[in-house]
């Protein structure tokens, strides 16, 4: 199994450019199930993730191609399958994305719930809820949402919680529903506002995506379209804490600054210099990191991606930090790693109390999901002598050659144990 090795103490310095969203690119590729013509998509990063989407939309009869190094080709000509398995959905929750696409085009769909994760439970109730409104009958049998619909039909429905994820299922549904639909307490993230521009480019009719209320007047079909996916934010986030934690200077090109302002709050509130440049942001240090508090929240609030990010970087504070998680219930785990390196943490139920600055020293570490991942690499670029971080496929679903980006910053990081990122 492959490790991240990583010698700390070097200060980062260049230019990094921010790969296409994740995030957006997984709405996208399952939209093009709304559609039998072709759908380009360009700027979408190769990751982990993105090849298992298309493994699954290839099952359910989506011709996909990359016609080049971040372009890629789908066609759903002939849909062969409605039904997407639990070995593919288990792999990745961003599968159960196709559950709306899927009754939207062919009137069914056997989707595979998948489960808790490591950063807790995320249950789909509000997907299901939110296709049960459009007036699908959906029942769960043998682990598997079956959803069945002539038309689906337009309606007013209130989400309990602004869900990324049953937002976009819920629209994807809806564009082709007959009627008008009311999505309310919606989520605001940037991409779903991306997921909107995509739809209404190939003749769907959504608007309000950004706020609280969404309104979409279905259509009877959508055409093909070419769509540039939005950068992502959190690289983006990721690589401005790498900066900062190294007292470095780093320009993060390609950067989506209007989607950060959270993150470049808190950094500024903790010392940092951020700064527009050109296309993106500089990020340096010329003091000591001041301590400060923060708590995640939905967009736009601090994101709970770039939670593990911040908490390694508070490490080195002058003070107490204080940081609360409002989103997953489990997503401190990285915490424990952090100690064993020589963090002071003290976990609070919901709550972690930072006392720094630590002297952090190499150790093998063990990522428990993609953030803590990112997290615990950036303790390694500060630590004394080697962190070896093991279970680093967590990162390859969602940071595009990060250790390759890391290095022309002048990060001594290697991966050792064999084998190469997913591509």
């Amino acid at each position: 199994m492959q490790k991240m090795v990583i010698q700390g103490g070097v200060a980062l310095r260049g230019e990094v450019a921010v790969s296409g969203s994740k995030n957006a690119s997984l709405p996208c590729l399952m939209a093009s199930i709304l559609t039998d013509e072709p759908v380009i998509l360009r700027n979408v990063p190769r990751l982990r993730d993105i090849r298992t989407t298309l493994e699954l939309l290839e099952r359910l009869g989506v011709e996909s191609r990359w016609i080049g190094p971040h372009e890629i080709e789908l066609h759903a000509a002939t849909m062969r399958s409605h039904e997407a398995p639990y070995e593919l959905v288990k792999t990745m929750r961003a599968s159960f994305f196709v559950l709306g696409p899927l009754i939207a085009r062919l009137g069914r769909a056997r989707v595979s719930t998948p489960g808790g994760c490591a950063i807790g439970a995320r249950p789909v109730n509000l997907h299901i809820s939110g296709i049960r409104a459009l007036g699908a009958r959906v029942q769960l049998r043998h682990g598997y949402v079956e959803a069945h619909a002539e038309r689906l039909v337009g309606a007013r429905l209130w989400l309990d919680n602004p869900s990324v994820g049953a937002t976009e299922n819920i629209m994807m549904a809806a564009v082709r529903a007959r009627g008008a639909t009311v999505i309310e307490n919606a989520a605001r993230e940037p991409e779903i506002q991306d997921l909107a521009r995509m739809l209404n480019a190939m003749g769907a009719r959504v608007s309000g995506a950004g706020t609280h209320v969404i309104h979409i007047e279905g259509v009877e079909r959508l055409h093909g379209v070419e769509h540039c996916v939005i950068p992502d934010r959190i690289e983006a986030g990721s690589f401005m804490i790498a900066a900062a934690i190294t007292g470095g200077d780093v320009t993060v090109s390609n950067a989506p600054a209007g989607h950060l302002d959270a993150v470049t709050t808190k950094l500024r509130e903790a010392g940092i210099v951020v700064e527009p440049a050109g296309e993106g942001l500089r990020v340096h240090r010329n003091g000591p990191l001041r301590p400060v508090e923060l708590r995640t929240l939905p967009y736009p609030g601090f994101p709970t991606d770039l939670q593990a990010q911040m908490t390694a970087l508070l490490t080195q504070a002058e003070g107490t930090s204080v940081i609360t998680e409002t989103i997953f219930e489990n997503r401190f785990m990285h915490a424990l790693e952090l100690v064993r390196m020589g963090a002071d943490i003290v976990m609070k139920g919901p709550t972690a109390i930072v006392r720094g600055p630590a002297r952090l020293s190499g150790a093998p570490v063990m990522a428990t999901d993609l953030r803590a991942s990112m997290g615990l690499i950036l303790a390694g670029l500060v630590a004394e002598n080697t962190t070896e971080l093991d279970r680093i496929y967590h990162l390859d679903r969602g940071y595009e050659s990060l250790d390759e980006k890391l290095r022309k910053l002048g990060a001594r990081i290697e991966r050792s144990g064999g084998g190469a990122a997913a591509a």
